[in-house]
């Protein structure tokens, strides 16, 4: 059962490692990986001074620092409410709701911000033109699309990231409770008290895992709400965007490669810092 899980990292992770070589080379289709003429640094000095690694990284880590703060928090809140409803039917109900927009694509995504906020037909516009006020030019400032990108990923990523937190409850001993319970603990006592301190080694299993992808962005999500248009790249574009415009774009493997190296190194980094604090402080809770 583990060979197909097995094989898959093997051919998608470990033989394309030597792939990485492009980050170091002047690309030449032509010539191939190893063939190509060696440039050691250059690429990723080239980022550096124009001032696009600084930004492109900047704005990558604010925005998973808050999907992953914020994103867990809400997902806690939400799981711990599941978890004190009573009506099983309910319960059901409102899970798979909660679960739905996990699933839904981010092109359809897209669509429906699109007709939300265009300036000519948008929903909200509209809205505001009957009000008797002027319409909004959304895609024309970058810093409202700070906040609407949060509130789709968030949106998106809550039921999920629920369901694991609530298995984490279901799996706490209900005696716990009934001790508590019986020793006159209000209900808020014991989601204080007992349900939130033991759910916090998954929160930091969850955090570690998260720090790992800290500089992968959810490429679907700011592509399809964003696109091409350049207005928004100050406070929108993220690195996987600007490797996917350097690909596509520019046809420059070579910085797209450096780019992708520089991510990979930096969120190993991290994840091997955090471990270890988290290793000094709480053993228990460390990866290894």
């Amino acid at each position: 059962m583990l060979a197909p899980v097995i094989l898959y990292f093997l051919l998608f992770h470990y033989l394309v490692m030597p792939g990485a070589y492009v980050a170091f080379v002047d690309f030449n289709i032509s010539k191939g990986i190893f063939g190509s003429d060696f440039i050691g640094l250059q690429n990723f000095e080239f980022l550096v001074k124009t001032g696009d690694l600084w930004n492109i990284t900047k704005n990558t880590l604010l925005y998973n620092f808050v999907f992953l703060a914020l994103g867990n928090v809400i997902q806690i809140v939400f799981a711990v409410m599941l978890a004190e409803i009573a009506g099983k039917w309910f319960k059901k109900i409102t899970q798979s709701i909660l679960l739905l927009p996990h699933f839904i694509s981010m092109v359809i995504v897209g669509v429906f911000a699109y007709n939300m906020f265009n300036f000519s037909s948008g929903f909200v516009n509209t809205m505001l033109v009957s009000l008797g006020l002027d319409r909004y030019e959304f895609y024309s400032d970058p810093g409202i699309w700070k906040y609407i990108i949060v509130a789709f990923k968030i949106w998106s990523m809550t039921g999920y990231g629920m369901i694991v937190y609530l298995a984490a409850i279901t799996g706490i001993n209900n005696d716990l409770y009934e001790a508590a319970y019986i020793d006159g603990a209000s209900r808020w006592q014991r989601i204080r008290y007992m349900t939130l301190p033991m759910l916090k080694p998954t929160f930091i299993l969850l955090l570690l895992f998260g720090l790992g992808g800290i500089l992968k962005g959810s490429f679907d999500l700011f592509y399809n709400l964003i696109g091409t248009n350049s207005v928004l790249y100050p406070q929108t574009d993220i690195i996987d965007t600007y490797v996917f415009r350097s690909l596509v774009g520019q046809f420059n493997f070579s910085m797209g490669a450096a780019v992708g190296f520089y991510q990979s190194v930096f969120g190993l980094a991290l994840v091997l810092t955090v471990n270890y604090i988290v290793r000094k402080i709480e053993p228990d809770s460390a990866l290894f």
